[in-house]
């Protein structure tokens, strides 16, 4: 299972289910796809094809949606 937390830009934001304890996001699109921890701060794990760029836009909208992420994790994972 791997909720969706969000769509923006193309870009998936989602969470594998039970993969690590550490807070973090994937992230995915035709382009390619990352992971990015979430605490204790906002930091690239994995990248697979994304460049600079992309990777700069992609932590901006994690940023933006920081809050509701960390949300969205803390309810996912506490059942």
């Amino acid at each position: 299972m791997s909720p969706t937390a969000f769509r923006e830009d193309g870009y998936r934001f989602f969470f594998f289910s039970r993969e690590e304890e550490r807070m973090h996001v994937q992230v995915i699109s035709g382009e390619g796809e990352a992971k990015f921890w979430l605490e204790p701060e906002i930091e690239l794990a994995k990248n697979h094809r994304y460049s600079r760029k992309q990777l700069k836009h992609i932590e901006s909208l994690i940023e933006v949606h920081h809050g509701e992420l960390i949300s969205a994790w803390r309810q996912h994972f506490s059942g």
